[in-house]
Order: C-alpha cells, then sequence, then structure tokens
C-alpha cells in the first residue's frame, strides 16, 4: 500500500486518479495537486460518485508546479513514495529537483521542453541520471501511451519477436468524433506546437528534417478505419534508436482530418499559434496561450464522443528464427466506452491508465530500479499484462505491412 501525489488536474490527471481508485490494492493514499485546485476537487468528487467502495483516500491540494521550494513543501507535507507528473511538460524539471529534494521517486508522460522553444528532446531529464542513481531513487520517463506504451511495444518486439529491428513505424490514430468544428484532444498549446512544428525520422543513422505535415501515407488501422496519417517528430523516437542501434529508420504517424489541418492553416497564418509573446493591453501573452484559452478543454470533449483510437507499432527486420519478419502490436479504444468508465475521452484514457501501470510496477518493485529510464529499458511483460489487466487490451497482427 503506496502513497503517491499527482500534479495535474486535466483529462489525463482524471483517469490516472480514477484508475488508482479502482487499484486500491497499490494506491492506498493519493493527493491530486495543482494550481486550481476546483479542478483537482472535482475529480475526487466524482471518485466518490463513481467508485464508492475504493479504498483509496483522496485529498486535494494547491500548489505552482514552477516553483520548487512550494513543491518541496508540499512533497515533505504527504509523505508520498512518488510523484505522478501530469502537470506541463515545461515543469518537469522542477518537480524532479522537488523529488531529489526530499527522496522520492519520480514519473512523468511527456519529456520536458522549455515553454519559449518548441523543442522535444530527453537531454535535460537524462543529464538527471546520476543525481537520482546516487539518492537511490528512480525517474521513469514518458510512460503514456505515446510516448510509453509505444515503447513497451518495441520492447516487447525485441524480446519476443526480433533478433534485429530494422523498421519502427508508430501509428497513432484518432477516429473518433467530438461534435466541435475545431478543438484538440489534449493540452491545446502542446499539441500545436507539436503539429506545427517541423517533422523528423530516423534513418540510416541520421535524423532527417521536413516541413510540417509533408510526408503522408494512408494507413489501415484494424478494426478501426483507414486513414491518411502524417510524418510527425515525436519524442520517444529518441530514445528508441538509441536504445536499439540495429534499427535502421524510425517514424511516428498521426492521423489528421481535412478540416482540422484547415482550421490549424488558418490559424497559423493569422499568427494564433505563435509562442513568441507580443503585447497587448500592457501584459506580455504568447498567442497560443490564448488561443488555448479559447479553445474547448480537451476534458469537456468526453461525454459526446464517439469512435475509436487505434495506435500501435510496426516492426520489420530479422526474426528470431533468422527470417525477416513484419509485426504490429497495437491497441484499439473506444471514446464512448472510456466515458462511460471514468468519464473521460480515450485520448486521456489512453495517456492516463499506462500512467497508473507505471506507477504500480515501480511502486510494487518489478520496475524499481535507481537513474532515469525510458520505457523500452524495462521489462515490457509485465507492462502488457497489466494493459490487458486494466482497460488497454494488446493484439498482434503478423505478416501483414500496413506501413510502406
Amino acid at each position: 500500500m503506496s502513497k503517491v501525489i499527482i500534479i495535474g488536474a486535466g483529462g489525463v490527471a482524471n483517469v490516472t486518479a480514477k484508475k488508482c481508485a479502482q487499484n486500491d490494492g497499490v494506491f492506498s493514499e493519493v493527493l491530486i495537486a495543482t494550481r486550481t485546485v476546483s479542478k483537482a476537487d472535482r475529480i475526487v468528487e466524482e471518485i466518490g460518485e463513481h467508485f464508492p467502495n475504493s479504498k483509496t483516500k483522496f485529498s486535494t491540494a494547491t500548489v505552482d508546479a514552477d516553483n520548487v521550494p512550494e513543491l518541496v513543501k508540499l512533497i515533505e507535507g504527504f509523505g508520498p513514495e512518488m510523484v505522478i507528473n501530469l502537470a506541463l511538460p515545461y515543469q518537469d524539471l522542477t518537480i524532479m529537483d522537488a523529488c531529489l529534494e526530499t527522496g522520492v521517486h519520480y514519473l512523468d508522460t511527456a519529456n520536458y521542453e522549455p515553454k519559449d522553444v518548441a523543442k522535444f528532446e530527453y537531454s535535460w531529464q537524462w543529464a538527471y541520471q546520476e543525481r537520482f542513481k546516487e539518492k537511490g531513487l528512480m525517474a521513469l520517463l514518458g510512460c503514456g501511451f505515446d510516448p510509453g506504451a509505444t515503447q513497451a511495444m518495441a520492447a516487447y518486439h525485441a524480446k519476443h519477436h526480433f533478433d534485429e529491428m530494422h523498421y519502427l513505424d508508430i501509428v497513432d490514430c484518432n477516429n473518433g468524433d467530438h461534435g466541435k468544428a475545431f478543438a484538440t484532444n489534449f493540452n491545446p498549446e502542446i499539441n500545436i506546437r507539436e503539429i506545427t512544428a517541423n517533422g523528423r525520422y530516423f534513418e540510416d543513422g541520421e535524423w532527417v528534417e521536413t516541413a510540417p505535415l509533408e510526408i503522408s501515407q494512408d494507413i489501415y488501422y484494424p478494426k478501426v478505419a483507414t486513414r491518411k496519417s502524417y510524418v510527425l517528430y515525436h519524442e520517444e523516437l529518441e530514445s528508441l534508436v538509441k536504445n536499439f542501434p540495429t534499427i535502421k529508420r524510425a517514424r511516428f504517424w498521426m492521423t489528421f482530418g481535412d478540416p482540422y489541418i484547415k482550421h490549424l492553416n488558418v490559424l497559423e497564418g493569422i499568427g494564433m499559434t505563435s509562442i513568441e509573446p507580443i503585447d497587448f493591453k500592457g501584459q506580455r501573452i504568447a498567442p497560443i496561450e490564448f488561443l488555448k484559452a479559447v479553445l474547448p478543454a480537451p476534458e469537456s470533449l468526453a461525454a459526446n464522443y464517439t469512435g475509436q483510437t487505434c495506435i500501435g507499432v510496426q516492426v520489420k527486420g530479422k526474426g528470431k528464427d533468422g527470417e525477416d519478419k513484419v509485426h504490429f502490436i497495437y491497441n484499439v479504444t473506444d471514446h464512448a466506452e472510456t466515458y462511460k468508465e471514468v468519464q473521460a475521452q480515450g485520448i486521456s484514457y489512453t495517456t492516463g491508465v499506462p500512467a497508473m501501470i507505471g506507477a504500480m510496477l515501480m511502486l510494487r518493485g518489478e520496475w524499481m530500479q535507481p537513474g532515469v529510464w525510458n520505457v523500452e529499458q524495462l521489462d515490457p511483460d509485465p507492462f502488457f499484462a497489466a494493459m490487458n489487466r486494466w482497460g488497454l487490451p494488446l493484439e498482434e497482427l503478423s505478416g501483414i505491412e500496413l506501413v510502406k
């Protein structure tokens, strides 16, 4: 039985907290801390309403995750074994600093990026390796779905299917409909920065940069649909090619509908996606921060969401029998079903469940090792078993090349 702090109270935190409530044999007490405590209070109210038999005790608190002394005071006052960071990626380093100072383990779902530069890389967090190791603490980076489960899929491929992985493609399809003209499925500021940045993929030992959404192809997503998919840069590519050096090419693909792209192009064209602050009535504000304020909150989309997501990893390479092989591991999640279970849309669900699983595996000792780690560096088998147990069943497809 373990005490944990969840920092953040958005759509993903809502899912992770409710899955902790379901898993009360591991999580005895959970404190949800955020800048706007009313959001955390609402999550706790819903847990009491939908999971009245849970033995997990929940409480809430206000915290500024940019402020290390304030984080330290919060952690010391509650005394958790670990912090699950579901705040903004800009705040990863301050929360890691607070965990080091207080002697608690750390987990997040997205790598650090500076607020003023759209730059996704692990170097800042990997630099904490020795400090966490010396204190006997563990930091698990990027334990959502992508990153997170996708890296476990790569590790599972390497452990059970391939002697050498040569071509790796991560595919992410949201074939859902939230009924809005334009909205993002997770934090708008982070989502739009990611999409409007240049694409990048790894090939033959080098990173190849592309214009935003320059490369596309139609991909069949099993049990869902065939959808036009675009190459983006995603952070897990950086760690995967580092930890699996036989990879010759690694790409990340995501689906977007034409109306979404049209809206995005207009917003970008008039400067609303810019991260450069401007003067507005005596205040400095980045246009993308204003845009975030007027767009629907991702968690507000859940009630009317229909359709499915399909996220998976295709690998081509040399199989365990020495023959050429192609294999695909994936999950399909239904938005309406996740709303029934935890009052969340499927994008939040597929990120929030792996965060709970990663924390559980750390707390039970199955994944616990001092230092800073990415998911693919750990044994994928208990993670796969937990995915199947806790609402994200995995399926496998062999011999069919879905991504060209």
